[in-house]
């Protein structure tokens, strides 16, 4: 069990561990509800792996949609989420989320500096399941200048290295669509001119780019709100033990024998366990191929710190981890990461394929897809990698991996190794040991299709999900164009996670539970603490952000409902 509790110097109405979507939520949901808030955050930052996301948030039914016009029947997302999740379906969760995503919007933006812009466009991943939603259901922070942080943005998290332009994030939508265009539109040329002067001049003012979008703009956001509802933050804080007296939760402890005391609970929001080696090795598929993005404070504090008052993980998954395609980068400097293909997969003329050189799956459907299709195509013995190839038009009009459109030079890619290339089929499939008969019959036959705008194999294109995933300009299928210009080109693909879905048990409230389900008084999770709410499937983008932020809310509002 917890520590006891002992005389405290300081004492505060909640207790939030850690600083990312969901501990923020928490945090300033209660502290706009009139309590005082103290966060604790491991890092020298604030933000945690929410601040490196694409920053969707999954909120079907939010006012954002229902003042563009796209109003539904909370029956209709019930319906899509119960037939994805099959026997994983979680009724109170999931009646839960259902009933507080809507008003964890509303409540953010009227009262806090977290505004939205909606997503009206971007349908559900499995458009062929009843109830599946064409538009509306997600939301994303609106861009942030974060000079309205002053000196507090020291605090915030940089973007990842691989998912931004040189510090500077681009958000998916209009945004990087002027990107991706502005070698043959005049108006994209000057859009694009005009963010990186200004990226350009903040890094020479700041140090850092202060235009923020994605998930940096939802926690620069959260973090000004956070700063004007008066909590408490405080960074490289590593709790050791919670407190717990007259059966409830009431405090941490800090190694050094420190303790803070909470009236109303505490909240554990600690990022998951995507570096904890040990518990990985438990329950991980691949674990030694996994290559998680999280960020390397994830190490499953939450988890420990709810086990060692009785707490329970929630076992009742698909899976434990949230997949996706990551390619291993290498920097000049001589730096490492993973990039995540999101983006790419989806575009007309590219296709994933093993070292036999075949297809295994459709390349336009949900990132997390890839990988479970993946895993299953190449069978327990065989190493989990595949590669996506393109040609020279596909490269340049809209990149693959870390290597970017035109007009970016992509020599020191091909130099390094990560992007590998020949002048004909043949060749690339030797340049990167895959079978180049069968890769030379692959592409035949994508090719066959693609000059119909078909792809007889898997279906590219033929739902609203994939064909937002593609390029309106390509007719007839956005998703589907030959591979025929030399040179060709390949970047190997191997599994890769933005976090963990298994977590702590909890309800509908975000109580933890213990082991015979009953509640832990005073212990509430939110974030990648509290077990997917979705089973360990990924029904939609922003799956988790959206309850990273509605549980977050909901732990929050309870605890200030609660008597102190």
């Amino acid at each position: 069990m917890g520590a006891q509790i002992s005389p405290t110097r300081e004492c505060f109405d909640l207790i939030v561990i850690g600083s990312g979507a969901g501990g923020l939520s928490a945090a300033v949901t209660a502290a706009r509800m009139g309590c005082s808030v103290l966060v604790l955050e491991k890092t020298a930052e604030i933000g945690g792996t929410s601040a490196w996301s694409g920053g969707w948030i999954f909120a079907p039914r939010n006012p954002v949609a229902v003042r563009a016009g796209i109003i539904e029947d909370v029956e209709a997302p019930r319906r899509y989420l119960r037939a994805v999740t099959g026997n994983y379906y979680k009724d109170e969760k999931v009646e839960a989320f259902l009933q507080a995503a809507p008003e964890m919007v509303s409540f953010f933006e009227e009262n806090t500096a977290l505004q939205f812009d909606g997503g009206l466009v971007i349908p559900d991943t499995y458009g062929h399941q009843p109830g599946a939603g064409l538009g509306g259901r997600s939301v994303i922070a609106k861009p942030f200048d974060a000079r309205a942080l002053g000196k507090a943005v020291t605090l915030l998290r940089k973007p990842l290295r691989e998912t931004s332009f040189k510090g500077m994030t681009i958000q998916s939508g209009p945004d990087l669509k002027a990107f991706m265009s502005m070698t043959r539109s005049l108006g994209s040329f000057a859009y694009v001119t005009r963010r990186v002067l200004r990226h350009f001049r903040d890094l020479a003012l700041y140090r850092r780019g202060m235009d923020l979008r994605n998930g940096a703009a939802l926690i620069g956001r959260l973090l000004k709100s956070a700063l004007d509802a008066g909590v408490d933050l405080r960074v490289s804080q590593s709790v050791a033990e919670l407190v717990e007296a007259e059966g409830r939760i009431c405090g941490v402890r800090f190694a050094d024998g420190q303790v803070i005391a909470s009236r109303r609970g505490v909240v554990l929001a600690c990022g998951g366990y995507g570096h904890d080696l040990a518990r990985r090795a438990e329950t991980f598929e691949r674990d030694d191929e996994n290559r998680t993005l999280a960020v390397p404070s994830a190490t499953g504090d939450g988890l420990r710190l709810g086990e060692g008052v009785g707490a329970a993980l929630d076992q009742d998954l698909a899976g434990p981890v949230a997949y996706c395609p990551v390619s291993h980068v290498v920097w000049p400097d001589g730096g490492t990461g993973h990039f995540p293909h999101i983006i790419d997969r989806g575009k007309p003329g590219v296709i994933g394929v093993l070292a036999d050189g075949r297809r295994f799956c459709n390349e336009g459907l949900g990132y997390h897809d890839y990988v479970t299709h993946l895993i299953r195509a190449v069978g327990p013995e065989a190493p989990a990698r595949s590669w996506l190839i393109c040609d020279h038009r596909f490269l340049r009009r809209y990149g693959l991996g870390i290597v970017r459109p035109a007009p970016v030079p992509f020599g020191y890619w091909v130099g390094a190794g990560y992007l590998k290339t020949g002048k004909t089929i043949a060749a690339l499939a030797a340049h990167c040991g895959i079978d180049p008969a069968g890769l030379m019959a692959t592409v035949s036959a994508w090719n066959e299709g693609a000059q119909r705008g078909e792809d007889p194999a898997f279906g590219r294109g033929t739902t609203a999900y994939m064909r937002l995933q593609g390029d309106p300009d390509q007719c007839p299928n956005p998703n589907v164009a030959p591979i025929i210009r030399a040179p060709f080109y390949a970047v190997e693909v191997v599994p890769g996670s933005f976090g963990t879905f298994a977590g702590l048990r909890t309800d509908g409230s975000a109580r933890v539970l213990d082991a015979q389900g009953g509640v832990i008084a005073g212990l509430y999770a939110a974030g990648t603490d509290n077990a997917n709410v979705f089973g360990g499937f990924y029904p939609a983008g922003g799956i988790n952000l959206g309850p990273a932020m509605t549980f977050g809310f909901v732990a929050g509002r309870h605890a200030a409902r609660a008597a102190g």
